[in-house]
């Protein structure tokens, strides 16, 4: 059986990209095979596309994604939590753009109320993501505060709302007055834009509990700063420097914690035990009335190499997903 699928041969920018026909895979006795409705996409496969994050071993290494939804076509002897026909968000190692993927049973998601089949592909990569880095590594409470960059985007969107109904104060960093007022849209208590404020000036030193920061060393000293005593820094990306200099004695005196994490590379169990704790504490947030959809770009997955180029422009907000 044929699909087609967007591939990759060298690394470069969006030109790269082809449609080919491939193979059905199949799915292994703890995996499924999801026929795929929409596919997520994600700062990640901009990455692998110019090279310089490569999937994970064992993974499909030329079909980019990370987040599919669709209807489950067939399953793995051992999977018994799952049903053909059911419908499901899923995170992927890879292989999500094309017309059907395989994903680790523990990796999916039913799809939660009000939602539409094909946004869901736009929740999965950002939800695990949020969840573990502001919640789990940040263990952040209900009225404290956590800052985030690069609010307007996938993980910011996602990470605004989040903190919001949990009934804390999210505070987002943006780029234009464009992408602050969408941030305040989500939820978000205050907005700073960089291109023209001083994080510094806006904000008063000791007065943020988690920081969520998707930038790099470029401003950990602000970070270092502007965290309380007993705050928590976490990294999700180094986009501008991944080798700052530390304040050490700053860090120890205010006994604030450091640390990051990436999900890719997590084993199969770790993704199901963040899944299962997304869906008893994050699916009540997601299914909030007040919950705002992410995605904000639709386009059929021929158009792939146009998809990227808007999200290499960074001149979006949310999420962009591909139709198939």
């Amino acid at each position: 059986m044929i699909m087609k699928a967007v591939v990759f041969h060298q690394p470069g920018d969006a030109s790269v990209l082809q449609i080919e026909e491939r193979e059905i895979p199949s799915p292994k006795r703890n995996e499924v095979l999801i026929k795929v409705s929409a596919a997520g996409m994600n700062r990640a496969d901009i990455a692998q596309r110019k090279g310089n994050y490569p999937a994970p071993e064992g993974a499909v290494q030329d079909i980019l994604g990370l987040e599919v939804s669709g209807i489950i076509h067939k399953k793995g002897d051992a999977v018994k939590q799952w049903n053909i026909g059911d419908e499901v968000c899923a995170l992927l190692p890879g292989g999500g753009y094309a017309e059907y993927a395989v994903a680790d049973a523990g990796s999916c998601l039913p799809i939660p109320s009000g939602f539409f089949l094909k946004d869901v592909a736009a929740l999965t990569e950002v939800l695990f993501t949020v969840w573990q880095t502001i919640f789990q590594r940040g263990a952040l409470q209900k009225d404290e505060t956590a800052m985030i960059y690069g609010g307007s985007g996938g993980i910011g969107s996602m990470a605004i709302q989040l903190v919001h109904l949990y009934g804390s104060k999210a505070i987002a960093v943006a780029g234009s007055e464009e992408k602050e007022n969408y941030c305040n849209y989500l939820g978000a208590y205050k907005t700073v834009n960089y291109n023209k404020e001083d994080l510094l000036e806006q904000l008063s030193p000791n007065t943020i509990d988690v920081i969520l920061d998707s930038v790099g060393g470029q401003y950990l000293e602000t970070n270092l700063a502007l965290l309380k005593k007993e705050g928590r820094l976490v990294y999700i990306n180094a986009m501008n420097g991944g080798f700052p200099k530390l304040n050490i004695f700053r860090m120890m005196q205010k006994r604030i914690s450091i640390t990051g994490a990436t999900l890719r590379m997590r084993s199969p169990e770790f993704k199901e035990n963040l899944a299962l704790e997304i869906l008893k504490n994050a699916y009540p947030l997601i299914e909030h009335e007040d919950f705002k959809n992410l995605v904000r770009n639709r386009l059929p997955f021929t158009q792939v190499a146009e998809a990227h180029a808007l999200m290499d422009s960074r001149a979006f907000f949310g999420k962009i997903i591909l139709c198939f």
